[in-house]
């Protein structure tokens, strides 16, 4: 039976202010979910809360709004804060950030993200003038606990965010450490998406007196499978790495598996993808079982974005948080495209399965269609103008950080005196046009033709077909010829000479790839995509750097610090 409407209560009657239920409003808010019914009135009355709940139930509101209702905007000194919310990743981190700035616009309140891979240098400038709410993730806000450059003495609410998934990504010890730097009289709120004796023993120790809430999940239709958005894109095989690279470029997954049918097949496709800029690794049955567990450790703390595998190498994998799956071939049998894409769309959550096939394996698709009883939606190839949304959407985002982060009056004279002369619209857009080129220096805009194929009906005429006689197919590592309208784009950095250097931390003292790149891109003003291999081990990290900033990366990094550690650099000696 449903609650009727008017005995559910409103923002009002639950205690929050009038000017953060004015912000509701605004942002077209109309009731409280369950999950801020029963967190919002302990949270407001100042008690610790102990919560259990799924994402996209409203969680962000039931811990942000009752913080922001416990501050004085405006009263922080240098390099403290009021509030410190805890979170296993970076985009999480953007989200949570983006949120309380929103509910809190209107109050004035200052909020800042900090995670690994964003230049520390703007971080120490605005935690220098002090901020209300820091949402971190726990690496990021160690290290700045380690620098003395985040001070914890006037923190009044801490909030741990997916704190299973900050668990299952090895952040225990980071979380106990900060937890142990926090005021004792300060408001402690966890939230987890499940209850196991972890979570449980961190919020006997550092809950007090903690109120229970639990919001049960939402229980699916008998027979109902995963939330799964199943798409299709029919491209000829020369064509295949070209779109899948493509594809991933729109769709931006945080993580993904991509199957594929030999050990070839899935270096080649790691190569590849490496090349355009994601961080891949290969999983097949040629690797030994240390090499496995390397990368599988690598992809569940998400320090690889791609896990190229095979579906022997796949087997028994168990990674709860996947948002994408793609199968760069149809599999033969429509169980094992069953099986493959199962393993996304858990707990209720959205997933999203892609499959590449080939004009002649159209029937394949059809047969699965079968299997399932749900339809595959066939898609068409994204354009370049399709890429080139996208990566202003990314501009955008770049933007709006730094509208956050302040620190623009440097800045506000040359914008007044281009307004004298310009419309201030035009200014701003010539200001994003400057951004996008730098963000894409070295890209062509005129990326690789892919040929439109339109799927065969069941009766109807047959798709055009692959390569012809004498065509040479490319493999997913190696580009077909492309059209005479087409310009291939070089490697980047093709023109430099690489040098080595020697960075005397490594995967003892908790250092990974984001934490290198972050540190040589933010202090010494090397652009992350000119940086080469890395390779991390149990006491040190290689990085390759263009030769020509080699000694300029050096000079920088002997000045900073990397997992709060001082470490040696050099040319590595071999």
């Amino acid at each position: 039976m449903n609650t009727p409407s008017d005995t559910i209560p409103t923002f009002e009657q639950l205690g929050l202010d009038a000017p953060l239920v004015e912000a509701l409003g605004a942002l077209g808010y109309e009731e409280p979910t369950p999950i801020q019914r029963a967190a919002l009135p302990p949270l407001i009355a100042g008690k610790d809360l102990l919560g259990i709940a799924a994402t996209g139930t409203g969680k962000t509101a039931a811990f942000s709004l009752p913080l922001l209702q416990r501050l004085t905007p405006g009263q922080r000194a240098p390099f403290s804060t009021s509030a410190l919310v805890l979170v296993p990743t970076r985009e999480l981190a953007m989200q949570v950030a983006e949120a309380i700035h929103r509910y809190g616009q209107k109050m004035g309140v200052s909020v800042l993200p900090l995670y690994g891979g964003q230049p520390i240098g703007q971080q120490l400038r605005v935690l220098k003038r002090g901020v209300d709410v820091v949402v971190a993730t726990p690496g990021r806000a160690l290290d700045h606990l380690k620098r003395q450059s985040l001070l914890l003495d006037s923190l009044r609410t801490v909030v741990l965010d997916e704190a299973d998934e900050m668990l299952d990504m090895g952040f225990a010890e980071d979380l106990e450490a900060i937890l142990d730097a926090t005021p004792q009289e300060r408001q402690t709120a966890l939230f987890s998406a499940t209850l196991p004796p972890r979570i449980a023993s961190i919020a006997e120790r550092h809950l007090h007196s903690p109120v229970h809430v639990k919001i049960a999940k939402e229980k699916l239709p008998a027979g109902t499978g995963p939330r799964v958005r199943q798409v299709a894109y029919i491209v000829p095989r020369p064509f295949k790495a070209a779109t899948l690279g493509r594809v991933l470029d729109v769709e931006a997954p945080t993580t993904a598996i991509v199957f594929c049918r030999t050990r070839t097949e899935v270096d080649e496709l790691t190569v590849s993808l490496n090349g355009r800029g994601w961080r891949a690794q290969a999983l097949h049955g040629g690797m030994d079982q240390s090499q496995r567990d390397r990368v599988l450790k690598q992809f569940k703390s998400h320090a690889v974005e791609l896990l190229i595998a095979t579906d022997v190498a796949a087997r028994g994998l168990d990674i709860e948080k996947l948002s994408h799956v793609v199968n760069y071939d149809v599999p033969n049998a429509p169980e094992a495209y069953v099986h493959r894409i199962g393993r996304t769309g858990r707990a209720g959550r959205e997933g999203v399965a892609i499959t590449l096939a080939e004009p002649r394996e159209h029937r394949l698709l059809r047969n699965i269609e079968k299997l399932t009883g749900q339809k595959i939606e066939l898609a068409t190839v994204p354009t370049v103008a399709d890429l080139r949304a996208r990566r202003l959407e990314l501009v955008r985002a770049s933007l709006r950080e730094a509208l956050v982060a302040g620190e623009l009056d440097s800045y506000r004279s040359v914008v007044e005196s281009l307004a004298s002369e310009f419309d201030l619209v035009d200014v701003a857009a010539a200001a994003v046009k400057l951004l996008h080129d730098a963000q894409v220096d070295g890209q062509s805009e005129e990326e690789e033709e892919i040929p439109l194929v339109t799927p065969p009906s069941d009766k109807g005429p047959r798709a055009p077909r692959g390569p012809r006689s004498g065509e040479r197919p490319a493999g997913p590592g190696t580009r077909p010829d492309a059209p005479r309208s087409a310009k291939r784009r070089a490697p980047p950095d093709a023109s430099f000479d690489m040098a080595r250097l020697f960075i005397g931390v490594g995967r003892q003292a908790g250092v990974r790839p984001s934490d290198l790149v972050g540190a040589i891109a933010g202090e010494a003003g090397v652009e992350g995509k000119r940086i080469g291999a890395i390779q991390i081990g149990d006491t040190y990290s290689l990085v390759e750097v263009p030769e020509s900033l080699a000694d300029q990366v050096i000079a920088a990094l002997r000045q900073t610090t990397l997992r709060g550690r001082k470490a040696q650099v050099r040319r590595d000696r071999g």
